[in-house]
């Protein structure tokens, strides 16, 4: 029929993987530096604030920075972005490598946010324009949250055996031959794309995105580490402030930055918070996992990098196979499907106890990975469909915004959460007499716990390591707890939203 989009050409699915290659080292470049958080931690010696920064702050900038390089992308020409992103982001990487102080790692981390903030909604918006076919489509960006799914399975595993060997600042290395080949490629595979007609760039609307991004996700952290105090209520309503005048300035402009029409559409809405969701739960449960594998559970990197390609595998299965399960179940189900089992996999986890073994975690981790590759697929379907062609980067930029913020609030939350209840477990916990110098560090973190254990005699070595992993497991079973009743809620809410998605086979041609 001559009505029907174009099928995909082979240097379409060429271009692809070109696409998935960024999205591989993005999500390398956070599982591979869970893995060396103990490594950076006894070398640069962070405190446990600086340790949630070094962690969040690439999410933070990433999700302050999104919606702007969106619309970027779309002036400038979305290769032509992502390609300046691979530079910034491999130099970052090269400073990252040779941090000698947690300020300077906080400065390269902070590079690699704004580095990776062009690089994200290029690829997911080029895949917009280069798949027009709605099954062709779906399939592509179920491959794309495969690769996602792929850089956590590949950086545990090459980030543990790099630990093995050399330095903890050795991961950000593999970072740069990955970007030498995305320069060398993307030119070569992937067609450039940009809206013909973008209109007046408007400076006002970038600051007030970025201030108003940034203030809310600084108070989240900031009253999820000091609780809610004068800064907190401060930052909270000067974020919430700007926002507004943000969203009026876009409701009201002649050419806004973003199209927040978009977001009376339901689906879209459901879509992005959804994003936010299963990201909030897959970081902030990974940096549990892998703590978990070594401090407790005394693994090796490379053994616990092994251990975590299970979940990985599991994520990528789920985002292969969503498209084809669309075609006879409706994408709201699978979508809340997918929640319910990140809340399922999370119930699991909250009856983990310190000799637990690896059993449990891995098969919660795994159920959790296979509900967000599921979630994650059909979500970004639908967030692309929902605008025009030629703002597919902006519109792609508001999910991955939606999914950036829910990684840096998920390691804040989460990774709050445990570092609280574990703080506050060894101040009980130790004897009163307890020389600073031991009831310092290791009341800081479980890392310092265990690394404080190896100093002393027995038998308080061994009544320190139990006192420590005690403290940690009671944070992660809270965090657990928290997080499945409140996905299990989650996903009767999106069912709900999205009930009248339909399946792939009811869904038509796409009007691209």
């Amino acid at each position: 029929m001559t009505g029907d989009p174009p099928k995909a050409t082979r240097k379409d699915w060429l271009g692809l993987s070109v696409l998935v290659i960024p999205i591989l080292l993005v999500s390398m470049d956070m599982s591979v530096l869970y893995l060396a958080l103990p490594f950076m931690t006894a070398d640069l010696e962070p405190s446990s604030n600086q340790t949630l920064w070094i962690l969040d702050l690439y999410g933070f900038l990433l999700a302050g920075l999104l919606i702007t390089m969106g619309s970027v992308g779309d002036r400038i020409g979305r290769r032509r972005l992502l390609m300046i992103g691979a530079v910034v982001f491999g130099a970052a990487s090269l400073l990252a490598a040779f941090s000698t102080s947690s300020e300077m790692l906080l400065l390269a981390r902070a590079l690699l946010g704004i580095g990776g903030a062009t690089i994200a909604p290029s690829t997911l918006s080029l895949i917009r324009n280069m798949f027009h076919d709605p099954g062709q489509r779906k399939e592509a960006i179920g491959l794309w949250t495969a690769g996602f799914a792929g850089g956590g399975a590949l950086g545990p595993v090459i980030g543990g055996a790099l630990l093995e060997h050399f330095w903890w600042g050795s991961v950000f290395l593999i970072n740069i031959p990955i970007m030498v080949v995305l320069l060398i490629s993307a030119p070569l595979l992937v067609s450039e794309f940009k809206d013909p007609d973008p209109g007046r760039f408007d400076p006002l609307s970038v600051v007030l995105s970025i201030a108003s991004m940034l203030g809310i996700v600084y108070a989240i952290k900031h009253g999820a580490q000091d609780g809610v105090d004068a800064t907190t209520i401060t930052t909270a309503t000067a974020g919430i402030v700007l926002g507004l005048l943000f969203l009026r300035r876009q409701r009201r402009g002649r050419d806004p930055l973003i199209d927040i029409t978009l977001f009376a559409e339901r689906a879209f809405s459901a879509a992005v918070l959804v994003q936010f969701l299963v990201i909030f739960a897959l970081t902030g449960f990974s940096l549990f996992a892998s703590q978990y594998l070594q401090l407790i559970v005394g693994l090796g990197p490379l053994e616990a990098g092994l251990w975590l390609l299970i979940p990985a595998i599991a994520a990528g299965t789920g985002a292969v196979l969503a498209p084809s399960l669309s075609k006879i179940v409706s994408t709201g189900a699978i979508i809340a499907g997918g929640l319910a089992l990140i809340a399922v996999g999370a119930a699991a986890m909250a009856f983990i106890q310190p000799d637990s073994g690896l059993p449990l975690l891995v098969v919660g981790m795994s159920l959790l990975a296979l509900g967000v590759g599921a979630s994650s697929t059909l979500n970004s379907d639908i967030v692309l469909t929902a605008a025009a062609p030629e703002k597919a980067g902006a519109a792609s930029a508001l999910s991955e915004t939606g999914a950036e913020l829910g990684g840096a609030v998920g390691i804040a939350i989460l990774g709050t959460i445990g570092s609280t209840v574990y703080r506050h477990r060894l101040e009980d916990a130790l004897p009163p007499n307890t020389p600073p110098d031991v009831a310092g560090p290791a009341s800081e973190t479980v890392g310092g716990g265990m690394t404080v254990a190896d100093y002393l005699p027995p038998p308080l070595d061994s009544a320190l390591r139990d006192i420590a992993a005690a403290g940690f497991v009671d944070g992660l079973t809270l965090a657990a707890t928290w997080s499945a009743l409140g996905m299990g809620a989650a996903a009767i809410v999106v069912y709900l939203l999205l009930r009248t998605q339909p399946t792939g086979i009811e869904a038509g041609p796409s009007q691209a």
